[in-house]
C-alpha cells in the first residue's frame, strides 16, 4: 500500500523514506502471490511509528491472503506482536522452539533465559544484564553445545557433546543437557 503509486512508479530509492522503501519491497514480495515470505530484519532503521505501520500492513496482507511470514529478527517486540511460534538460534543452531507465549513465560534453554534477562524493563533499577563472553566464530565452533563457553550452568558433557532436542509441553523443544536425564549423573 504505497501512497500515490502512480506518482511513485518512476521514483528512485533515494527519493523515498525508509518506510516507503520497506512498503515497496513488501509490494514486490507479495506481487507474485507467494505462500511464504522470509522477512530478514524487516524493520531495521525504521522509527517506531513507521515500524508499527509496516508491521500492521504485513498483518493485514497476511490476513487477506493467508500468507505465512518467517521473521528473522533480534527484536522480541516484533516476535511478541507478529509471531505464533519462535525458534531461538545460537551460533547457527536452533537451541529452543515453542509457541511465543510459552517461550516468553518459561524459556528452557540458558541462552534464551539470558536473552530474556537482557531485555530492559521499566521497573528495573539495577544495571542491565548482559551475557558474558563472545559468540564463537562460525569457522571455529566448539565441539559440544555452542553456548557452553558462555553458560553459567555448563558441565563437561556440555563442552564435549551437543545435546539432542528434548520435547516438553505444548510442543516446546529445547537442546540443552540440563533438560536431559544424563544431567543428574
Amino acid at each position: 500500500r504505497v501512497a500515490a503509486p502512480e506518482r511513485r512508479l518512476d521514483d528512485f530509492p533515494h527519493q523515498m523514506s525508509g518506510g516507503m522503501k520497506q512498503r515497496v519491497i513488501g509490494a514486490i514480495a507479495v506481487s507474485a502471490s507467494p505462500k511464504v515470505i522470509i522477512a530478514d530484519e524487516p524493520t531495521t532503521a525504521l522509527d517506531v511509528t513507521i515500524q508499527l505501520q509496516y508491521l500492521r500492513l504485513l498483518k493485514d496482507i497476511q490476513a487477506e491472503t493467508g500468507l505465512a511470514i518467517i521473521f528473522i529478527t533480534h527484536d522480541f517486540g516484533i516476535v511478541a506482536r507478529m509471531c505464533d511460534r519462535v525458534a531461538v538460534m545460537y551460533a547457527g543452531r536452533i537451541v529452543e522452539q515453542a509457541n511465543v507465549r510459552d517461550l516468553f513465560n518459561k524459556p528452557l534453554h540458558p541462552y534464551t533465559q539470558a536473552l530474556m534477562d537482557s531485555v530492559p524493563k521499566m521497573d528495573r533499577t539495577d544495571r542491565l544484564f548482559s551475557i558474558d563472553g563472545q559468540p564463537p566464530p562460525l569457522w571455529d565452533l566448539p565441539e559440544g553445545c555452542r553456548f557452553a563457553p558462555r553458560c553459567a550452568h555448563a558441565k563437561e558433557i556440555c563442552k564435549t557433546s551437543y545435546p539432542t532436542e528434548s520435547s516438553h509441553e505444548n510442543n516446546h523443544m529445547a537442546a540443552c543437557w540440563m533438560l536431559q536425564p544424563e544431567w543428574d549423573n
